[in-house]
């Protein structure tokens, strides 16, 4: 039977995942906004830094669920229907690949002065070659495997098992959890996280598996890595190409 309490391994987990990796993760990428350029160098150690870091959470997390009692179908790593879950999660990944072509060409759309922080973020810390993209494919298989462990297979169900069964309490808070790890993202991304996430902890609910968030966590951050910068470098060029025409014409016109 699992513990109903918060053992003290648990409560370090807690305040790590709520305070520690929310505030490291806004000052490291706080940093990286303040510089000048990235170099792909750059880039691609960022990604494996985050890789790494991902999977020793993962693990210890995994050590300590199972230590105390937890089995991997508690925590979402099973396929109790699995035409459920194959069904569920093409029909979610389609949705999020939809949602977020969608929201990325709207961003495009807007002139560049108007797009914010997103366009900065963006096009800094997102791939831009063909070895940058191969590093943040393994990085976003990783995202999607830890992150999908983390909160919606250990976070949630600490919280149906200390909430006694509550589906709701669980999903809020694995989703205010899960929102919290994108604080760099600001405000907005916040938002826009806790509702992604809520919507990923009602499917692990529905059909007791991760398989399904897994695919479509990895679709959702794919698809903004391969296309915002193309979309967002392309809104660039008429207005590069306007400034330069402009300064070919002046400069023709002087004597």
């Amino acid at each position: 039977m699992l513990p109903a309490t918060l053992p003290w391994d648990f409560v370090v987990i807690l305040i790590v995942l709520a305070i520690i990796v929310p505030w490291r993760g806004a000052v490291r990428v706080r940093a990286l906004m303040r510089r000048d350029a990235l170099t792909s160098v750059d880039r691609i150690a960022l990604y494996a830094s985050t890789i790494a870091f991902q999977w020793l959470a993962t693990a210890i997390i995994l050590w300590r669920a199972t230590a105390h009692g937890y089995s991997l179908a508690d925590l979402g790593l099973a396929l109790p229907s699995p035409w459920l879950a194959v069904t569920v999660g093409l029909a979610l990944s389609a949705l999020i690949s939809f949602n977020q072509a969608v929201s990325i060409r709207r961003l495009a759309s807007l002139p560049s002065d108007k797009q914010g922080f997103m366009r900065a973020l963006t096009l800094k810390l997102m791939p831009h070659n063909a070895p940058e993209r191969l590093a943040f494919f393994a990085l976003v298989a990783t995202v999607a495997l830890c992150e999908e462990i983390i909160y919606r297979g250990f976070i949630q169900r600490l919280f149906l098992n200390v909430s006694h069964g509550s589906i709701v309490i669980a999903i809020l808070g694995a989703a205010v959890f899960f929102s919290l790890a994108h604080l760099y993202q600001g405000r907005r991304g916040l938002v826009v996280t806790f509702f992604a996430g809520a919507i990923f902890s009602a499917v692990c609910a529905w059909t007791g598996s991760l398989v399904p968030t897994m695919a479509a966590h990895f679709v959702a951050d794919l698809s903004v890595g391969l296309l915002a910068p193309r979309l967002l470098k392309a809104r660039e060029t008429p207005v590069l190409e306007g400034a330069s025409n402009t300064m070919s014409a002046s400069v023709d016109s002087n004597p």
